[in-house]
Parts: structure tokens; sequence; C-alpha cells
């Protein structure tokens, strides 16, 4: 079983024009030298004028969600900006919670992520999921009701490009045959964690490629239930769930004056480590800057460790 591990979300979106987004190095930096464990960030490429299908289980969206953002929301690009923060900070993980990764062109992927892991010393997880939203795969030319299968092919190239010096594929999407693409990822890949419910497409997916499982809509709401199921699902689509990585949710808690309330924020971890959560997700947020954000972090770090152990 995988050590728990301690994650905060990093927001690379906003309602509205921040003008500066120098407040997400201050962020990296300080969680670095907090000793957090990773920053997980969000993915969109485009959107749509109607965003009603985020609360739309049947479209892949959550029952009850709302986007955080509306249509012309502003939002990051997640694997520009972990390139950039990789050269700001040593040691944190970042990992992308998740990426559409069936929007961009395989080949290409694989060419950027492992830059990225070879330039900040294998310090990215790769979660990858196939979203809700038919407006970001119709302006990218791609067919939304067979996006999980573009996600698979996706991954596949990906690994293929990744683990061979002379790499071939062959699928009704691309065939290419003894080509090189280097250099390559550390140990000849990157973790791949898969976002999804336990489902059966899902599920394969997750046996296939996956080092870690996000769990999406009702199963991230009763892990006690879900993981066991997934562990189920991956033995029966060949996979081994044993060594895998499982993300809960830690939700923030707040004292009287308004502040973050560690005790309380942490009281959770001991309960979701024994049902098999090993990457703990905060989305604890912060105004302050400089030593006062390291020591606020450090503190949640601290107390999570002790919580952990």
């Amino acid at each position: 079983m995988p050590s728990p591990q301690l994650s905060l979300t990093l927001a690379t979106f906003a309602a509205d024009d921040p003008q500066d987004w120098s407040h997400l190095i201050d962020r990296a930096v300080a969680a670095d030298r907090a000793g957090l464990d990773r920053l997980a960030l969000s993915d969109h490429v485009a959107f749509g004028t109607d965003l009603s299908a985020y609360a739309d289980p049947a479209k892949g969206g959550v029952d009850g969600g709302r986007q955080p953002t509306g249509p012309d929301g502003l939002w990051l690009e997640p694997l520009t900006v972990v390139s950039h923060l990789t050269g700001v900070t040593r040691r944190v993980r970042f990992a992308t919670n998740v990426l559409l990764a069936a929007l961009r062109r395989p080949v290409v992927l694989a060419k950027a992520v492992a830059t990225i892991d070879v330039l900040s010393g294998s310090r990215l997880d790769l979660g990858v999921g196939v979203g809700w939203q038919a407006a970001e795969y119709e302006a990218a030319g791609l067919s939304f009701s067979s996006r999980g299968a573009q996600l698979d092919h996706t991954l596949a190239v990906c690994q293929e490009l990744w683990a061979n010096d002379e790499a071939s594929f062959d699928d009704d999407r691309v065939t290419f045959a003894k080509i090189h693409q280097q250099p390559k990822p550390a140990g000849g890949g990157v973790p791949i964690w898969v976002s999804g419910t336990v489902n059966r497409r899902a599920m394969t997916r997750l046996a296939r490629f996956g080092s870690g499982w996000i769990p999406w809509g009702p199963d991230a709401a009763d892990l006690g239930s879900s993981i066991p199921r997934m562990r189920v699902a991956v033995a029966e689509a060949g996979g081994d769930a044993t060594g895998l990585d499982v993300v809960g949710s830690l939700p923030t808690r707040f004292d009287g004056s308004g502040a973050i309330d560690v005790a309380a924020t942490m009281h959770p971890v001991p309960r979701l480590a024994e049902v098999g959560v090993t990457d703990f997700r905060s989305n604890a947020r912060f105004t302050s800057n400089g030593e006062e954000l390291i020591d606020q972090i450090g503190s949640l770090v601290a107390a999570f460790r002790a919580a952990s152990a």
C-alpha cells in the first residue's frame, strides 16, 4: 500500500481576470518549502455557453455540481503551468486533476509530458478523465460520444512512445512504425491516475493504464463502499489494484474566527486511510504570503503527518 500523502488543489482558474498570476508561484514555492507532497491542477481548454451538463451524471458531470466559473472564466493550461512551477520548486510533486488528455494529439502530449518529467526530476502525476462537456470535443474536432475510446487511444500511444526506443503502434486511429521519440521519462513512463466511477470502461482503463484512481461523483462521496468495488472491478479487468493510489477529498474546516481549523480538517484522515485512501486532497485557500504562508501550509502538513502515522 502506498504511503499517505497530502495534496492541495491549486486554483489555476478565475471567474474574473486577476491581472496577475504570480500568486501561483508564491503558493508553489511555499508548498515546496513547507514539505507538502503534491499540488493538483484542473483543466479546461474551451467552454460552450451551456454549462448545465456539469450537473448531469449521464453526461459525465456530478449530481448538483456547479462549475467554479462561467464560460468566460480564465483557465490556464495545466501542463504549461506545471512546466513553469517545476522550475521554481525542488521537491513538491504536481498532478493534473484531471487533464482532458483525449483533446491533445497523443504524440505531442507524450513529448510534452516526457519533457516535464526529465526537467522536473520526475515530479508529475498525470491524472486523466473523459470530461463532461461536448463543446470542448467539438472545438477540437473530436466526437464527444467516443471520448472514452479516444482517451484509451491517447494513453496507449503515450505509453508506447515512453517505453520503447523504437516505437510502433497500430489501431483504427493511427498507425506508425519504428518511431524514435527522445528523451524518455525516467523509468519508461509517467504515473497515470484515472478518474471515473466504478463502471466497466473506467475500471478497464484503470486496470490497463493506472497507477492511481481519482473517484468521481457518488463513488467519491462513499469511499468505504467504492474502493472495495473498485478493487474487484480492476481485478476482473485483469489488473492488480493492491498498489494503486486512491484520491480522497479532505474538506477544509474553519473555527469560529473563520481561520482554518487544522485539527478538525485532519480528523477524517485515519478513517479515510483505513478504507484505502492514499492521496488526501485539500482545497484549503490562503490569503497570506511569504513566511506566514509557509507556516500555514506547514501546520497542515505536520497535522497530516501526525494523523496518518
